[in-house]
């Protein structure tokens, strides 16, 4: 808060309050943080399904798991590592791509003319 010491304040009629206040309750955030996520050219996102956190806690377990066996495999020399190593990479990068894709907010879009 520090950093932010320019205060602007803003008018807005009944529609333009309702609009805004009913986007930034899906976001989940502030309406100070929704806003500057605009004036910096993001669009943020809805607040992720209940659902969403449910699968992140299993993909992440599942990794977990994963890395318990790749351990085992490495000293015991019993498992296709190569194989076991680039799955796990898989699973790494699906959790980042799906994390990325419901919870980081987008560029906005401008029309060049």
């Amino acid at each position: 808060m520090q950093n932010r010491t320019v205060e602007i304040k803003l008018r807005l009629n009944k529609k333009e309050s309702e609009s805004l206040n009913k986007r930034v309750k899906k976001s989940g955030l502030s309406r100070e943080s929704y806003l500057r996520h605009i004036i910096n050219g993001l669009v943020p996102t809805d607040v992720p399904p209940p659902d969403y956190y449910n699968m992140m806690r299993e993909l992440h377990g599942i990794g977990r798991n994963l890395n318990q066996i790749a351990q085992k495999a490495h000293v015991l020399n019993v498992l296709d590592v190569k194989r076991y190593d680039e799955n796990a990479d898989l699973l790494h990068k699906a959790i980042v791509e799906i994390t990325n894709a419901v919870m980081l907010p987008r560029q906005i879009e401008r029309k060049i003319e």
